[in-house]
């Protein structure tokens, strides 16, 4: 008896220890004692105070997109920045100072070991659909992101490797801590939210039930309407519960914004022309230099900007995919580099305003490796190259081995490339390469690459404030379709500093991997850069007007809608519009116009 007693005593005792605990166990996690709140409301504003409100903004695409998802298969094409430009982040970079201001968040602080940035969520803050942002909607961002059911590695492992967790202290405060101390930790923890309220399953069947459905946003505009194939239209709010802070007011003045489908760049061309979309990028040499020669712009119905910028330049070049046979011999990639002569495009193609791109991270400040220098046209280091790996020239002069000639297919899918490329087509031939120009509507190029179909992908990428690797150049991401390895780069040494770059702690350390890794991808050779193009210059009709500085140091696009870091800054002037038909209608011309800012132009 007293055995069971003493048992029941026992087991009481743990009973009562267990339910004193439970309190404990579900409180509610506490602010540090200690933290330094900060906000930014000091940087100068890079809006207009001219700005009006009202107008439809038309533009052009040249494929529909193949989801509205943002991550899953199919969803990394062009149009998913126009999706992603309306969701904002916890916080933004300024686009000329580079400071912290912002977003989502009013206030944010720093924990002394680098890990974890704290968050006030501002209370105004709405989804689309009218509900509110709250520090849930962050926490559930993690685990949608680390879900299998997305499809989306790269954003499995990011959110897992690069993101421990989200803590939850209200509904309106939060913390983002990392997996490991950052030397930029706001460039990691900066997290989108996604509406849980939205999401009402994340299982096997998501990749399909969410590919045609417009999830609610907190930025300034939503879809409104669209028709595959045709056209996407978004719509401004009309309380955009945002729309009167700092870093937001007077942009995002537009009412409406129609993305048309036309397929070709010359028959886009001809809609500008007619005044059927309102911008048109003049960047290429042949329009700026002959096209724009017309009576629109000599009478001043249409202008000119050449807009400079100082920031990250894109990788544009030719991709060579190692898993085909051709280019797994290091001597072969190194003679393709060679016999491309992108000297004489840029000569007489591009009239010499475009420049050399030397490697991959150009721009990047002090994790640019500024001593790479890209290969040039050789027809000598060819040959060595070529006879290194015993490789003849065949009849017709192309090179020959085994009855396997040098014929590689390059993918492209932008018309007024062709020219570009032809020329490259012509020299090459001369080193005894041959190049199979394959021109495909740009969804189809977008597949192929993706799902690394390719021979040589004619492609760039777009740039991040610190250059990324592991997406790109890690042999994680190789040798398997819908990830951005799409030269397939399966090296052990590359891994290790890759790796090593994610790891660090120490940004002198990260900028030291950042320079060697960028010496190995140039050793690899499977990237041959092309051109780099440090301004925009875009072709608009009169009635749209601009900043009296058109742009900022980040701007790639003056007539670009969404985006909270440069987008938005243009108007719509009903009065210029009347003035401009009337004028027209009368022949009755204005002075033309050609602006050239060059308030940001590279030093």
């Amino acid at each position: 008896m007293k055995r069971i007693q003493a048992y029941a005593f026992f087991i009481f005792t743990i009973i009562f220890a267990a339910i004193s605990y439970i309190p404990n166990l579900f409180a509610e996690p506490t602010l540090p004692q200690d933290i330094v709140w900060l906000s930014n409301s000091e940087d100068p504003a890079f809006s207009d105070e001219s700005a009006k409100n009202g107008g439809v903004f038309r533009t052009a695409i040249f494929t529909f997109p193949l989801t509205f998802r943002t991550v899953g298969p199919d969803s990394n094409s062009s149009f998913r920045g126009a999706i992603l430009g309306n969701q904002l982040g916890l916080i933004g970079i300024h686009p000329n100072t580079e400071n912290i201001i912002p977003e989502l968040a009013t206030h944010w602080a720093f924990d002394k070991d680098k890990k974890i940035m704290y968050f006030k969520l501002d209370k105004n803050a709405r989804w689309s659909d009218g509900k509110p942002v709250t520090a849930d909607d962050f926490a559930f961002t993690l685990e949608f992101m680390r879900s299998k059911h997305i499809v989306a590695p790269w954003y499995n492992d990011y959110y897992t490797q690069e993101i421990d967790k989200v803590i939850v202290y209200d509904d309106h405060t939060l913390a983002v801590v990392a997996t490991k101390a950052q030397p930029d930790l706001h460039l990691r923890v900066g997290l989108n939210p996604t509406p849980r309220h939205f999401f009402s399953t994340i299982d096997e069947t998501f990749v399909k039930k969410y590919n045609w459905q417009i999830e609610p946003n907190t930025g300034p505009y939503q879809i409104a309407d669209f028709q595959k194939g045709k056209y996407v239209k978004f719509k401004r709010k009309k309380d955009w519960w945002a729309k009167d802070n700092r870093y937001f007011k007077n942009r995002f003045n537009v009412d409406t914004v129609i993305y048309s489908v036309v397929r070709d760049m010359t028959v886009m061309w001809e809609y500008f022309k007619k005044g059927e979309i309102d911008v048109f990028s003049v960047t290429m040499p042949k329009y700026w230099h002959i096209k724009t020669q017309i009576p629109i712009f000599e009478n001043g119905y249409a202008e000119k900007i050449w807009f400079f910028n100082d920031t990250q330049q894109s990788a544009q070049g030719l991709w060579l995919n190692q898993d085909k046979d051709i280019f797994r011999d290091r001597n072969l990639r190194y003679a393709f580099a060679h016999a491309m002569n992108i000297e004489k495009v840029i000569d007489q193609v591009l009239r010499n305003d475009y420049f050399r791109l030397e490697q991959g991270f150009v721009g990047y400040g002090r994790y640019s490796n500024t001593a790479i220098k890209a290969r040039r046209f050789d027809l000598e280091k060819v040959a060595q190259y070529m006879t290194k790996s015993g490789w003849k020239r065949g009849a017709d002069g192309i090179w020959e081995k085994n009855g396997t000639r040098f014929s590689v297919e390059v993918s492209y899918s932008i018309d007024e490339h062709t020219e570009r490329l032809v020329v490259l087509k012509e020299e090459a031939k001369k080193a005894g390469i041959e190049l199979r120009l394959q021109k495909l509507d740009s969804s189809a190029a977008y597949k192929k690459v993706i799902e690394k179909k390719h021979d040589v992908a004619w492609m760039g990428w777009s740039t991040s404030l610190r250059p990324q690797y592991w997406e790109h150049f890690h042999s994680v991401n190789a040798h398997k379709p819908q990830t951005n390895n799409i030269t397939n780069t399966d090296d052990p040494e590359m891994d290790k500093l890759i790796d090593a770059y994610r790891n660090s702690l120490d940004e002198d350390e990260r900028i030291s991997l950042s320079l060697k890794i960028q010496e190995k991808i140039h050793e690899i050779g499977a990237f041959v850069p092309t051109f780099m193009v440090p301004y925009t210059r875009e072709a608009y009709w009169r009635w749209w007007q601009l900043p009296k500085v058109a742009g900022t140091k980040m701007s790639d696009s003056l007539f670009d809608p969404f985006g909270s870091s440069t987008g938005g800054l243009f108007w719509y002037d009903q009065a210029r519009y009347e003035e401009t038909q009337k004028a027209m209608k009368d022949g009755k011309p204005f002075p033309p116009v050609t602006i050239i800012d060059k308030t940001y132009e590279p030093k």
